[in-house]
């Protein structure tokens, strides 16, 4: 057909309006040529009409699938056909507006003559999609294409341009893969202020992937390395024998996970800071015992740290108010949210989603508020003195050492089998990906 889809497929289908699909069977590379070829070769036969030219097309707000194939002019009952042949692998009436598809068209060479629809292409899912085209006697013909799906260890790098989001997507990273980072990297820096255009990352992440690059499964983050400040930050995921679950490391065997966080939310910018200032409502200045981070209303807010809900409840100035209480006689406070995850006597972990990010009470704008508490006494959590994190030692210090080695290598294009290095250059972003 005339969408030239450059897969790596399996098909399954029959003329004179498909029958529901049964199962596919493998479709080799010059298979798929040949398939192509003949695709195009029939668009291009059909009498009294010119080639077919591609065009896309996506449902506005409202609109049918046939009235979607009419608005390209396609006739009446052609576009009730290509429906009706649709209808066998997919839902063709609780579509939604932005659905999009390529339609090969083929206009008549009687200029007051129909539009002729050849056939269309259209993604189903990450790593599906079917197609119709028409053969040369007028029958339609619906395929299912499917592309191999493979585990793949990625190592992306490159520098910030835009967002960490941003930078990172362009290189394969899903946004689940860099909420981790984010995450991560809330323990020793703050994406408002220490992270700058030009500063450069690197990653290495599970994944599962389709042939043609397309990401459809995020894995686990195995390495994420941020150089900003002047220095580089880098940490390992290692699970060490014995414990509950995987945890991230320094490259000397330091568990990073910082006693607190000192970002709870993620893409936050400090819109006020902890010291004297002039409170816009009260209209006087007064100390201000915590720090504003400016986020839109309904941002997830993190548990800055393991403990249990000591209070959530409303709170005169505070608006909807919740308070966490640690080990060591520490605890958190977050203000003016707009609603709680959480309820008081609930043990959460550092991490955990624990209230939600609003305007209540005495507020200008959306934003948290946030207290660290030491002792009773409110302390700057930008300067806390926090405790650190434990350090690996006999067995799993070596078992590290181990895991390290191999990400080392795989940074290094070094590991066995190799690594392909390529150049991406997207939106501004200089970087380069490279996939085990």
């Amino acid at each position: 057909m005339a969408m030239g889809m450059s897969w790596h497929l399996i098909t399954s289908g029959a003329s004179h309006g498909p029958p529901k699909p049964g199962a596919p069977k493998p479709l080799d590379p010059a298979a798929l040529v040949e398939l192509q070829t003949e695709a195009f070769t029939q668009s291009a036969r059909q009498p009294g009409f010119n080639v077919a030219v591609n065009v896309p097309v996506k449902v506005q707000p409202g609109e049918t699938f046939e009235a979607a194939f009419r608005r390209i002019g396609v006739s009446p009952d052609e576009a009730h056909q290509v429906v009706a042949a649709l209808a066998n692998t997919i839902d063709t009436v609780n579509i939604h507006a932005g659905l999009a598809f390529d339609a090969a068209i083929a206009k008549s060479r009687d200029p007051r003559g129909p539009v002729r629809l050849i056939g269309l292409s259209m993604r189903t899912g990450p790593a599906t999609a079917i197609t119709v085209s028409r053969t040369f006697d007028g029958a339609l013909k619906l395929r299912e294409l499917e592309e191999k799906v493979h585990d793949d260890t990625r190592v992306a790098q490159g520098e910030i341009h835009g967002s960490l989001y941003e930078s990172a997507e362009a290189l394969g990273a899903t946004p689940a893969i860099t909420a981790q980072v984010a995450k991560l990297f809330s323990h020793k820096l703050d994406f408002s202020r220490d992270i700058h255009a030009g500063d450069e990352f690197k990653l290495v992440f599970d994944r599962k992937v389709t042939e043609s690059g397309r990401t459809v499964e995020a894995g686990d983050l195995l390495y994420a390395e941020i150089g900003a400040k002047g220095q580089v930050t880098r940490f390992y995921r290692f699970h060490a024998p014995g414990s509950a679950e995987p945890e991230y490391f320094d490259e000397a065997g330091k568990n990073i996970k910082g006693f607190l966080l000192r970002t709870p939310v993620d893409g936050a910018r400090i819109t006020s800071g902890f010291g004297m200032r002039f409170h816009p409502i009260l209209g006087y200045t007064r100390m201000h015992q915590g720090i504003d981070f400016g986020v839109p209303i309904g941002t997830p807010v993190f548990a800055a740290g393991d403990g249990v809900v000591e209070e959530a409840r409303w709170s005169s100035g505070y608006g909807r108010w919740l308070k966490l209480g640690h080990a060591q006689g520490w605890e958190t406070g977050y203000g003016h949210l707009s609603g709680w995850a959480v309820k008081p006597g609930q043990h959460v972990r550092q991490g955990q989603v624990v209230a939600y990010s609003g305007s209540s009470g005495e507020s200008t704008g959306p934003h948290l508020h946030f207290e660290v508490i030491e002792h009773g006494k409110k302390v700057d959590p930008k300067s806390a003195k926090v405790p650190s994190g434990t350090i690996l030692a006999g067995r799993d210090l070596a078992g590290f050492k181990a895991e390290r080695s191999h990400i080392d290598q795989l940074l290094t294009g070094k590991a066995a089998g190799g690594a392909q290095l390529a150049k991406a250059d997207t939106a501004g972003l200089r970087g380069r990906t490279a996939s085990e």
